[in-house]
């Protein structure tokens, strides 16, 4: 069969296409990292791939939105990593894995960073993939999933921003964020990603196609126990003791009014009971 006479095969190996060439050429630069600013990237491909090839009109409102939406998001993020990464060499992530398989590295990558990435990529722009694909008239479930978006995007941008001016300060060295969204969350972005996604989930649901909540899902699955929270905060405490007070006290992942400072042991007031 044509893979190109299916709009989802045909994404699925866009994506390959993508990631290999992108292994291809993370072997002379020794550095996988280069895979991380694609990853917004990757959603944005999928989705359009699909819709381009398949001939799906883009004058169709819920193709119009949910290439949109995916779009802006794919951009400020891929942006941002591509930014944020930029003069630092590979991610010490990658540098271990690197380490850890010596000189089978160059191909074991291509299966453990890359092609891992195109695949998780594809299958959580299904729900996009599916509203672009199947278009139609926007309705209520819509405006929910554009404004669960929306809030997501805020929230992750914001947070991102909040972060990187306070690591541009050097006295903040040492500290940990706890002002502005971070007040709230010790993870604003990726709490912001994770709701921003259950929007575009929402849109595939909108499409007909309510099994692609499982998308959305695993999206929060990693943030949270994979690659965002749960690797972070794996020994943050160890290297960073004032991060130890601030989780004592702010929400892990969502949102939620802070809590009281705990009390430190200390020595009795003068007068009080066991004083002298």
């Amino acid at each position: 069969m044509d893979p190109a006479a299916h709009p989802l095969a045909f994404s699925a190996l866009l994506l390959a296409g993508c990631l290999i060439a992108l292994w291809l050429w993370s072997l002379p630069l020794r550095n996988a990292s280069i895979v991380d600013a694609f990853w917004g990237a990757a959603f944005a491909v999928a989705a359009w791939g699909a819709v381009l090839v398949a001939g799906a009109p883009l004058s169709s409102p819920r193709t119009a939105l949910a290439l949109t939406l995916v779009t802006l998001w794919a951009a400020r993020l891929s942006l941002h990593l591509l930014v944020r990464n930029a003069g630092h060499g590979e991610d010490p992530r990658y540098a271990a894995m690197r380490r850890g398989h010596g000189a089978r590295f160059w191909w074991v990558s291509l299966f453990t960073v890359f092609l891992l990435q195109a695949a998780l990529a594809w299958a959580i722009s299904l729900p996009v993939q599916l509203a672009a694909l199947r278009g139609g008239p926007l309705g209520w479930l819509d405006g929910v999933a554009v404004a669960a978006w929306l809030g997501g995007f805020v929230f992750e941008t914001v947070g991102d921003l909040q972060l990187r001016r306070f690591r541009a300060d050097p006295s903040n060295r040492g500290r940990a964020l706890d002002t502005g969204l971070w007040r709230y969350t010790r993870h604003p972005n990726y709490f912001g990603d994770a709701l921003l996604w259950w929007g575009l989930g929402l849109l595939g649901v909108a499409a007909g196609a309510p099994w692609t909540l499982f998308a959305p899902a695993l999206m929060t699955f990693l943030l949270l126990r994979v690659s965002g929270v749960a690797l972070l905060e794996k020994d943050i405490a160890e290297r960073r003791p004032a991060y130890r007070d601030y989780v004592a006290r702010t929400s892990a992942f969502l949102p939620w009014f802070p809590r009281a400072a705990p009390v430190q042991p200390g020595p009795p007031a003068s007068g009080s009971a066991g004083g002298t």
